[in-house]
């Protein structure tokens, strides 16, 4: 008699949350600790996006652990992380790692728009199973967002030349991060319309009196 494994779940609610921000979230906080002391506040950023790496290298692994797969999202985070925050470090140049958000919205930008130029649709390949829409409102969907990228690569940039590098750790999570929660809400509703207007053309119509 064979025993069944149990099924790895992904992971949601707090858990989410915390692969999703809690590296961040430490790298903000370790920096504003690190700059307080005179031993360390030189190289705090440094130690900060050593921080950083470590600690979204965990939330991959914990991920993989707890639901079996990586999200694609989240491996493209990594890599960025670990690229341009292992240059900050192997280069001793904080610039590096203040210009992770400006390339990453250049490449989700640059991998919608292929995305949709040869006929797969990245935002249906990552929200299929959670919605049904026709092709024309993928299309819209997904070019609404690579419009929405390319604006916050002016934005993203705009932080790194004009702050400070501290004054950038503190701010370029709000200002970058809060744009992109408000641009998903104000599309909930077409997203909701469609969804559900699609449904009901899917439905077989019934026979009256049935």
């Amino acid at each position: 008699m064979s025993v069944e494994t149990p099924a790895r779940t992904s992971p949601s609610g707090p858990h989410q949350l915390l692969i999703d921000f809690g590296p961040v979230g430490l790298f903000i906080v370790s920096s504003n600790i690190l700059n307080r002391f005179p031993e360390t506040k030189e190289n705090s950023i440094f130690i900060a996006t050593a921080i950083f790496i470590v600690t979204t290298l965990l939330a991959i692994a914990y991920c993989r652990w707890k639901s079996g797969r990586v999200p694609p999202a989240l491996i493209v985070v990594g890599v960025l992380v670990v690229g341009f925050g292992g240059l900050t470090l192997a280069l001793h140049n904080d610039e590096f790692i203040k210009l992770r958000p400006t390339f990453a919205n250049i490449f989700y930008c640059g991998a919608i728009l292929i995305s949709v130029l040869i006929k797969q649709n990245v935002m249906k390949l990552v929200f299929g199973h959670v919605f049904t829409f026709a092709e024309r409102i993928w299309t819209i969907l997904a070019l609404r967002w690579a419009g929405f990228f390319f604006v916050m690569t002016f934005a993203a940039e705009y932080i790194r030349r004009t702050l400070s590098t501290e004054d950038w750790v503190n701010y370029h999570f709000p200002v970058l991060y809060i744009p992109t929660l408000l641009f998903a809400l104000a599309n909930t509703p077409f997203i909701l319309k469609h969804n559900i207007e699609t449904q009901h053309e899917a439905e077989p119509e019934r026979a009256p009196g049935a």
